[in-house]
């Protein structure tokens, strides 16, 4: 008898090493679904959206995607994930993409915003309703002077609408690299287009395997862009297909203000002054250099940049009330930002952040440094931020002089309440609609905004 209890007791020693061993080799997730709302939902949507047109980049069979997850695509913003997951964890997840994907389809997400009945806000009630529909990727709004409303398109397509109408193409669009993140991006008009017709497209222009951020002038005529004229091109160029920025916005004294992205070269772009990429630049109308810009006389300096160390800012807005431009931009896995943008001040990207590396490691332990700014408002979890717009009129007077920003990766639009030029508060007005992608102000006093997955826009409209 004294034998069998030992043995037993031994068992069961045995078992609790083993178990200690195995509890001590968990990954830090339950499960590959965990793994996939942690580290991928941020691009490929919480729901898998991003593959239920079942359009794969690198192939859909289980040895590509696992390679995709393992090895990564960096010039196309895909991050390998070999040192945060076991090839057993990355498998694991090859099969929930693979599996999970089967049963869904565009319509399981058409059905996931109600569009009928009144939404209820903390100050005021209101009603969405949907403008244009089948669109691609919709990415930049501008509206002219009669209301008719400008959409850009990432594949390139430039269309026109007017209420009651079908879309209008606008042709004579130049070349673009639709690739990765790049395309036709935004778009903005001249504070005088009335009487001068001048429009500006953001765009990735390419050459040859390489691609840049261009800003393009143009008049637009009978629906055709004429005496086209590219006034800024970012350098370098490069190969890799992310981070592009190209934000428009014009100032009370007619700067045009634009963003351009770090480019994915984190370590050699923002901090220096010799280049164009992870700043945001001011330029006169024609793309010449203010006399007053803040480095047009430091050697070597690129004359264009007002404002540098940033990462990739998808949002610029003029504050009507005091006409500062602010602006937000994506951070890594965290740490996106709203900033008030100063002259040649230095906003700290990649030597201040509070994100972290997509695959969960740390590359910078600071959030803060002499000489560096602090932002108005950050995030943590990323929410992806994408188009910025300040509320003004007299059609949501809970709103006005709020900022609005949209959230590609939780498809919501936040109401980030103002007090005395400072952020108080924030709000999720809309949610589940799909990818923000742009707000703005309508003529007609109303928001609208775009969105992809379908391609859509919407405008809010106050409820009677």
């Amino acid at each position: 008898m004294k034998k069998f209890l030992l043995f037993g007791l031994l068992i069961l020693f045995i078992g609790t090493i083993v178990a200690f061993a195995l509890k001590k080799d968990e990954p830090s997730f339950e499960n590959p679904k965990a793994h996939y709302k942690e580290y991928c939902a941020g691009c490929h949507g919480e729901q898998l959206k991003s593959f239920v047109n079942r359009k794969w980049i690198y192939g859909n069979s289980w040895n590509e995607v696992f390679a995709s997850i393992k090895e990564g695509y960096p010039d196309d913003g895909m991050p390998a994930y070999d040192t945060a997951f076991t090839d057993q964890q990355i498998g694991e997840l090859t099969d929930y993409i693979l599996n999970g994907i089967e049963s869904i389809t565009q319509e399981y997400f058409d059905d996931d915003f109600d569009l009928s009945g009144i939404i209820e806000s903390e100050e005021m009630k209101f009603e969405v309703e949907e403008v244009v529909g089948n669109l691609g990727v919709p990415w930049g709004l501008a509206f002219l002077p009669n209301g008719d409303m400008l959409i850009t398109e990432r594949s390139g397509k430039f269309h026109r609408y007017r209420a009651g109408e079908k879309l209008h193409a606008i042709r004579g669009v130049p070349e673009v690299a639709a690739r990765g993140q790049g395309g036709l991006m935004d778009v903005e008009l001249h504070p005088n287009f009335s009487e001068n017709k001048w429009i500006y497209l953001s765009y990735s222009k390419p050459k040859g395997n390489e691609q840049t951020t261009a800003i393009l002038r143009a008049k637009l005529e009978n629906d055709r862009l004429i005496d086209q004229k590219v006034i800024l091109e970012a350098a370098p160029y490069s190969s890799r297909r992310i981070h592009f920025g190209s934000r428009l916005e014009f100032d009370r004294s007619g700067y045009l203000f634009l963003s351009v992205g770090d480019r994915g070269r984190r370590d050699q772009n923002p901090q220096s002054l010799d280049n164009h990429c992870g700043k945001i630049h001011r330029v006169h109308d024609d793309g010449s250099i203010p006399e007053d810009n803040p480095f047009v006389n430091t050697s070597g300096a690129v004359g264009s940049i007002y404002s540098y160390g940033h990462r990739n800012p998808q949002g610029l807005a003029r504050n009507p009330a005091t006409g500062q431009i602010w602006a937000h931009e994506h951070g890594p896995r965290g740490g996106d930002e709203v900033n008030l943008i100063q002259k040649g001040k230095n906003y700290g990207w990649p030597v201040i952040s509070y994100g972290i590396n997509y695959s969960g490691t740390q590359f910078t332990n600071i959030t803060e440094k002499e000489g560096m700014m602090q932002p108005e408002l950050y995030w943590v979890p990323s929410i992806a931020a994408c188009g910025l717009t300040f509320v003004h009129g007299d059609r949501y007077p809970a709103w006005k002089g709020d900022l609005l920003a949209g959230s590609l990766r939780f498809q919501y639009i936040a109401r980030l309440k103002m007090e005395n030029n400072k952020i108080v508060g924030e709000e999720k007005l809309v949610s589940n609609i799909g990818r923000v992608r742009d707000i703005k102000m309508g003529h007609d006093g109303l928001i609208y905004f775009t969105v992809e997955g379908p391609g859509r826009v919407f405008r809010i409209v106050p409820a009677p």
